[in-house]
């Protein structure tokens, strides 16, 4: 909760505590009847729906139908019955999940203009799950990136030791650091050169619109919703999925020229200041907040 307060500042927005689905719903029945009630993630939007009858708006973040297990079933049977609106964070998340949704793209703030030194850095920053396709990132990395190149990964997950071994196979292990988590990655955004994004099923990609923002060139899998962000650029960088050598190809193109790199850049953030904007979520959601109460 402490970050969270922390955001809102003195803004006079309440904050309701709660570790967990019990802890929500009892923090939820003390307040003041809401008008509407917005949750994220099925354990948020079932503790709604056992503590108010207010509509419900839900936001679906995963590209898949709700409901991986038996309890998860149950709950999306209850919550279905009680949600007023739904909201998906991509097209690519519209599109394959149950019901009708409103896309709402989530914004992130705009650079301040600030930049610094760029280093002979690519920059990954994602969980490190099977799913995110990290090992492509390293593939492409040690086929393309000159030897004054290295990569900076910044995650955890189960497939630290497995990628740190990949890294030794492919002969670049010298070359690549894995960050673990890291609380500056603004700042790291900020001084690399280019931004690796291989995940072929990303609902979003916030950390891709992190680096659009910083003017940070993005090569990216041509899959999830990278197409919807990072496709909106004249030059975007997208390669087939699980296709490391044009993504290797693209890279080295990046890493040689930086001139390109300059103009590619711009080309992202001026995307991201165009269509992913906190302003532009804000009022987004407050057009399906107005049609769920009418």
């Amino acid at each position: 909760m402490g970050p969270m307060r922390r955001a809102l500042g003195d803004d006079g927005i309440g904050v309701l505590s709660g570790d967990s689905l019990r802890g929500v719903a009892a923090s939820i029945r003390r307040a003041t009847r809401p008008d509407i009630v917005h949750a994220h993630m099925t354990a948020g939007e079932l503790a709604v729906c056992l503590s108010t009858t207010a509509p419900l708006v839900v936001t679906r973040h995963f590209a898949r139908p709700r409901g991986a297990t038996p309890v998860g079933r149950l709950a999306g049977i209850l919550i279905r019955r009680r949600t007023g609106a739904q909201i998906a964070v991509s097209q690519y998340v519209a599109q394959r999940i149950e019901r009708r949704a409103t896309v709402v793209y989530p914004g992130v703030p705009a650079s301040d203009g600030s930049r610094a030194v760029r280093r002979p850095v690519v920059l990954v920053v994602q969980r490190l799950q099977p799913e995110k396709n990290t090992d492509i990132a390293l593939r492409a990395f040690a086929l393309a990136a000159p030897a004054e190149w290295t990569l900076e990964v910044v995650g955890r997950g189960p497939e630290l030791s497995s990628l740190r071994g990949l890294a030794e196979q492919l002969g670049v292990q010298d070359r690549v650091s894995f960050l673990g988590f890291r609380d500056d990655v603004p700042a790291l955004m900020q001084s690399a050169s280019v931004f690796l994004a291989p995940c072929e099923i990303e609902g979003l990609g916030l950390s891709v619109l992190e680096a659009m923002a910083q003017g940070l060139p993005v090569v990216a899998s041509r899959a999830g919703a990278h197409p919807e962000t990072v496709g909106m650029a004249p030059s975007a960088h997208l390669f087939d999925p699980g296709a490391p050598e044009q993504a290797a190809k693209m890279l080295a193109r990046l890493c040689g020229d930086v001139q390109l790199r300059g103009r590619y850049g711009d080309e992202l953030a001026k995307v991201q200041q165009t269509s992913f904007t906190p302003h532009a979520q804000a009022e987004a959601t407050r057009v399906v907040y107005q049609q769920v109460l009418a």
